[in-house]
Parts: structure tokens; sequence; C-alpha cells
């Protein structure tokens, strides 16, 4: 008697689509989960020892240092140097100030906190005088908030400078992108890295996975907007939360973050 094979079960095209579809998911979501744990235990895997200690300086090829969300120096020697850490405000603040000859200029340093855009603009609101210029000096923080002091200062008009010693991590760099003309000094930094869209990771993948990619979204738009080369965002999404890739001065011109880099 022979005995027939059973026929092979054929998964219609729609299929093989959906189950890639699937593995894509599962994978993003793995990586949620290790992005969770190595924010709670940076220090568990060895990706984050093989970064540089802060104090190492910066050179083309070698541009990856530890971070530490929240620690920024408040001066920093001249030079292409990594910042040593200093603790720094947990809100933005606002300094009005005189930058060369521009008098009307106001300072946002400290951390990016949500509601910091509000506070922002109730701060711009009760100026007798709109800035012509805003400096920064700030680690970074939530990008939501930065997004939309970059969206006010480019539809204000206002330019933008990262002074000599001046840091720019994470977030901050859309508000430098802001600026109509962007002035960097060679001795400031700017700095990106992958970033977290929301509070709590640990939740469904489908839901993780959806505010990850709506976030990037918006941030590719935002930053084409503003006439910024998107390659910077692959520098930004290969760098690890618990390190920064500083941006060398060749980046920040072919990138379009620096309109002018001085002295």
């Amino acid at each position: 008697m022979t005995v027939e094979a059973p026929a092979k079960r054929v998964v219609p095209r729609s299929g093989r689509v959906l189950q890639a579809m699937l593995a894509l998911q599962i994978g993003l979501a793995g990586l949620i989960v290790f992005g969770d744990f190595q924010r709670l235990a940076p220090g568990l895997w060895s990706g984050a020892d093989r970064a540089p200690p802060a104090e190492v300086p910066v050179r083309p090829g070698d541009q990856t240092r530890r971070f530490t969300p929240r620690d920024l120096p408040q001066e920093q020697p001249a030079g292409p140097e990594f910042p040593r850490s200093d603790a720094v405000s947990a809100r933005l603040g606002f300094t009005a100030t005189t930058i060369g000859e521009v008098e009307n200029a106001v300072l946002l340093e400290g951390s990016i906190a949500p509601g910091d855009a509000e506070r922002f603009a109730d701060y711009l609101a009760s100026r007798a005088e709109a800035p012509a210029l805003i400096a920064l000096h700030s680690p970074g923080g939530s990008v939501g908030d930065a997004l939309a002091i970059g969206r006010t200062i480019r539809e204000a008009g206002w330019d933008t400078i990262m002074q000599p010693g001046a840091a720019c991590f994470s977030a901050c760099p859309y508000i430098l992108a802001a600026g109509v003309e962007r002035q960097v000094s060679r001795s400031a930094l700017v700095g990106v890295h992958q970033h977290y869209f929301g509070e709590n990771t640990l939740l469904p993948a489908f839901v993780a996975v959806e505010s990850i990619q709506r976030g990037q979204g918006e941030v590719l738009d935002y930053l084409s907007a503003m006439g910024i080369d998107l390659r910077m965002m692959a520098k930004a999404m290969i760098t690890p939360p618990d390190n920064i890739y500083i941006l060398v001065e060749a980046e920040l011109t072919d990138f379009a973050m620096a309109t002018e880099v001085t002295d």
C-alpha cells in the first residue's frame, strides 16, 4: 500500500508579509526591552564600557563618549574636549544676556523637561522686547519640548549660537537647528544619540514600536523643515542613550547644523 505524503502547506503572499511584519515587531520589541535593561543597569553589558571616559578628547572617527543625562559642565576648557560632569538645573532656565554686539540675546541653560516649551512661551510673552539670538548650553531632555521650542525660534526668525565652552546634547541640537543662522564655536560641543519617546517603554510591543516610529518620524520631518541633512540622524540612531556622539567640525557644516563655525 502506498502512503501519500501530506500536502505541503502553502502560505499566501499576504500571509508571508504579515509574518515578516510580526517578526520585525518582535525584533523591535526585543531591542526596547534590551534598552530598558541598559537604562536600569548600564554596566550589565560591556558595550557602554567600550566608550572612552569623559575626559578623552574627540577626533574624527573617535567621537563616541560616555554620557549621563543631566550632567553638563558650567564651564569647559577651550578645545574639542568632552566636558567633565557637573550637575545642572533639572529645568531649562532663560537668562537675558549680551553676546558680542547683540544686547537682546537669551541663554537657554539646563535640562529640557516636559512643560519647558510652555514656560519658554510664557517667558517670551513677559519680555518687553523679543530676543534676536538664542544661546544654548544643555544636556537635552524632552524631545517634544525641544521641537516645540525650535518651531517657536524658527517662526520668529531668530538665530542660534553655541558659545566657546558650551555643550548641546541629545534633544538640544534640535533647538540649535531651528536658528535661521546657526553659529557654533570650535570649542563648543554638539552631540546626538538615540532617544526614548515616552517615560516607560515596558509596554506591549506594538504600542512601544508605534510610539518610537511616530517620534522618529516627527523628528525627521522637523529636521527636514529646518534644512538639516538627515544623515545626522544616522549618527544618532546608532549611538546608545548612555553614550553621546560628538559632531566634528566637518559634520557640523556638512549636515548644516552650523551655518558658521567660529573660533
